[in-house]
């Protein structure tokens, strides 16, 4: 074997490890603890901390990726959207696969705990188990409300970030979690849709299969409006000012006519428009949170 082959067959074996960890999944998840961190506190939160914080969990989350594609080895082989990946082809061993996960758990609790706090170092191990065991092992086969329950599993990453920089649960983080818990169905639901007849062959129970696509696109609809009003909440509550309040309702009036299209005009590419519009909503939402919460405008009342 050659310098050069050797050198690319590194490369290409560094590549299927970084695909373990769902590289895309877990900057969005760092981004929401991120902007969990940011508001936590008036200010500038610890520098330290903050990038303390922001590997550990970032660590542990894809340590959680890596065990879940160990555990969906048997049915990302089967689905055209996941049978590429490294242990579902073989590239990576379930073994190498595992020791990998753990590993990065490892690193990002003890990370956690000793330069951050326990308290967030238990709460992320507890958001990998929700995620690792309770979703993917068992809520995932068992019910076609898996990802509702499961989710909050996903929601957790505002209260992680905030729990970081002051050592409490905070309501106002509670808040943040709420509105990724009932971002999630909507999101997830729009992709199953897409590929439901993948998880038909694999007789994954997801509600595209079990209840049809059509209630399907009724309860994604349904989702948009509980999203919009818990999207609210931060504003009703004083967390937030004016620039979030009118953001958040462009953002949500958006999401809800990518949900009208989808359940009543609907073309092919529809429901893989609003799964990629979800991303982005959500993604700007916090976004929106931060610049908020250190540019706040007061809403004008007129007497």
């Amino acid at each position: 074997m050659t310098a050069i082959t050797r050198s690319r067959a590194g490369i290409n074996r560094a590549r299927d490890y970084l695909e373990l960890t769902k590289p895309k999944v877990v900057a969005l998840l760092v981004l929401t603890a991120w902007v969990g961190m940011m508001l936590a506190v008036p200010g500038l939160p610890d520098l330290i901390t903050l990038l303390a914080a922001t590997l550990g969990i970032g660590l542990l989350s894809a340590a959680a990726a890596a065990i879940n594609h160990v555990v969906d080895k048997r049915i990302d082989a089967q689905m055209a959207r996941t049978y590429s990946r490294p242990v579902a082809k073989g590239r990576v061993s379930a073994a190498e696969a595992t020791a990998f996960a753990f590993s990065l758990a490892l690193l990002g609790f003890v990370l956690l705990y000793l330069a951050v706090n326990a308290l967030t170092a238990w709460l992320t191990l507890a958001s990998l188990f929700g995620y690792a065991v309770v979703y993917t092992m068992f809520l995932k086969r068992a019910t076609p409300q898996n990802i509702v329950i499961g989710g909050l599993a996903g929601a957790m990453p505002p209260l992680l970030g905030w729990t970081a920089i002051t050592g409490e649960i905070h309501s106002h983080a509670l808040l943040l979690v709420m509105i990724i818990f009932a971002w999630t169905p909507p999101h997830f639901w729009a992709l199953a849709i897409h590929r439901r007849d993948d998880y038909a062959k694999v007789n994954m129970p997801m509600l595209p299969v079990t209840h049809g696509i059509e209630f399907t696109k009724s309860v994604i609809c349904l989702y948009t409006v509980l999203l919009f009003i818990v999207c609210l909440m931060p504003y009703l509550v004083g967390m937030s000012g004016a620039i979030y309040l009118v953001g958040s309702a462009v953002l949500n009036l958006r999401f809800m006519q990518y949900a009208w299209k989808l359940k009543f005009n609907a073309d092919a590419g529809t429901a893989m428009a609003t799964f990629k519009f979800s991303i982005v909503h959500l993604m700007v939402l916090f976004l929106l949170l931060l610049v908020d919460h250190y540019f706040k405008v007061s809403p004008i009342y007129v007497s």
